[in-house]
């Protein structure tokens, strides 16, 4: 994760904390440009949460691998149309609802795959904060319009560009892509993903600074 000094990570707790109110349900939203950090800040809350919160990210709404050739999309893994946005705000309303002596059922991704994976993260009733993390949590247009009115705070991680590109490209090839590869995937695909992601930052409750 990109640096971030103990006290900056316990403001944010205690922040979050503030959510997580008992006989209730929050939702948390964390939003940036990819390689921003996102999901490594949003599992630390949930665990300096114990109990009190449960992480659900966007990405388990990806399209599966087989439906993005169907439609010419892979190319473009990771472009707002690449995922069930309507799907995601439909779980997002359900979730809020927190209905009595019902587990939620949300789906994660596995990166090793690169496949959404259906029914693995439980959201039990009595949680009162749902952490979720993603690229276009802010987008305001198409089935991602209803995103932002669903989350009760969202935290835009702002990542200097050329730490964020550097960090991007090793996960990829951490991941299976060589490096040229993972370059030009970088340039061609995620910054492009950046850019719209960027222009939804004025629409953040609190803009974070990660080092």
């Amino acid at each position: 994760m990109p640096s971030m000094d103990a006290q900056q990570l316990a403001a944010l707790a205690a922040r979050a904390r503030r959510l997580a109110v008992p006989g209730e349900r929050r939702v948390l939203g964390l939003a940036g440009a990819p390689g921003a950090g996102k999901s490594t800040l949003a599992a630390r809350l949930v665990e300096s949460l114990g109990g009190a919160a449960v992480l659900v990210p966007m990405d388990g709404f990806h399209l599966a691998g087989a439906e993005l050739r169907r439609l010419g999309r892979a190319g473009r893994k990771g472009a707002p149309d690449t995922f069930d946005a309507a799907g995601y705000a439909a779980l997002l309303a359900r979730l809020r609802a927190a209905e009595p002596d019902v587990t939620v059922y949300a789906p994660a991704f596995d990166r090793s795959l690169e496949e959404p994976v259906a029914g693995s993260i439980p959201v039990a009733p009595e949680v009162p904060l749902v952490v979720t993390e993603g690229n276009y949590l802010l987008h305001d247009t198409g089935p991602w319009a209803p995103v932002r009115a669903l989350l009760d705070e969202v935290w835009y991680l702002d990542l200097d560009d050329h730490r964020r590109l550097g960090r991007l490209v090793e996960r990829h090839v951490r991941f299976g892509k060589d490096r040229a590869d993972a370059e030009r995937w970088v340039a061609e695909s995620d910054e492009a993903n950046a850019r719209l992601v960027a222009a939804g930052r004025h629409r953040a409750d609190l803009v974070v600074p990660v080092g």
